[in-house]
């Protein structure tokens, strides 16, 4: 698949911080299980301080604590670097949303 413009970029700073991931495996898993594990702890802050329906607060916190704990299982299992990095990637871009959906 060619990818162009800005996608063909995205792909490769991707692949770029999939590969020095991998480089450095312990200390990058190290400071991205800290990392990712705050940002879900505020996301799911910001979630139950939210005046939504149960029901919406429920699924959104569901989604938050799935993807922070898969990839904190991901570390425990010492999961291969590239599933690792997409696991991690999830995370964070579900957390970052739901930052976003419940800060606005």
């Amino acid at each position: 698949m060619i990818l162009h413009g800005p996608f063909n970029q995205l792909h490769q700073l991707y692949n770029n911080w999939q590969q020095e991931f991998g480089r450095l495996k312990w200390g990058y898993e190290t400071l991205a299980l800290f990392a990712q594990s705050c940002l879900g702890g505020i996301a799911a802050m910001l979630i139950l301080a939210n005046d939504t329906s149960p029901a919406v607060k429920l699924g959104e916190l569901f989604l938050v604590t799935i993807f922070a704990m898969g990839f904190n299982a991901a570390v425990l299992v010492d999961l291969k670097a590239k599933p690792a990095f997409a696991i991690l990637v999830g995370s964070v871009l579900v957390s970052l949303s739901m930052i976003l959906v419940n800060t606005f």
